[in-house]
């Protein structure tokens, strides 16, 4: 059973979406579709609070001491991509090319395109909690964000807050 809430956060709406008590989405408003509206139910779930709780303290400018039960749909090697996003520490950033590198070695091949891995950090169904916002440019400019290179640097200043509160 698929069940969705709204969160309002400092940086706009989300849609949260729960399946069979495990998180599979949260999107920015811009980009919720017909079919997704459709197909989704409205009701109560643990893990979309769960999902909430997390936000909540992350928009406070605390660490999340816990990831709610996540539920990946994708390929293969997006979900893999999206496994290596969870690797990412708080307040850190990588590259598309590190994380290429990275799942290069994973699967014993001599190299891994940084724009193959930059299409599946684009198709990250859970903004935020699978942080692809920690994602930048091998020259260490803020690439794309499905919520906006704007909402990319806000996300990237709240860590940096957070963890300069937690020293």
């Amino acid at each position: 059973m698929q069940c969705t809430t709204i969160y309002d956060s400092p940086i706009g709406q989300l849609t949260i979406e729960g399946e069979d008590n495990q998180l599979v989405g949260i999107w920015y408003e811009h980009q919720l579709t017909e079919a997704t509206q459709e197909t989704t139910t409205t009701i109560n779930m643990p893990v979309l609070d769960d999902t909430k709780r997390w936000l909540d303290l992350y928009f406070a400018y605390k660490i999340p001491t816990f990831t709610p039960s996540i539920c990946f749909k994708g390929t293969a090697f997006r979900q893999q991509v999206w496994g290596e996003l969870l690797k990412i520490g708080y307040g850190e950033t990588t590259t598309y090319g590190r994380i290429a590198k990275e799942i290069a070695t994973q699967n014993h091949i001599a190299r891994m395109s940084a724009q193959a891995v930059g299409g599946a950090v684009g198709h990250n169904p859970i903004s935020i909690i699978v942080p692809c916002h920690r994602v930048i440019g091998a020259d260490g400019t803020l690439t794309g964000y499905a919520g906006g290179i704007e909402r990319k640097q806000i996300l990237l200043e709240i860590e940096r807050k957070t963890y300069n509160l937690t020293l």
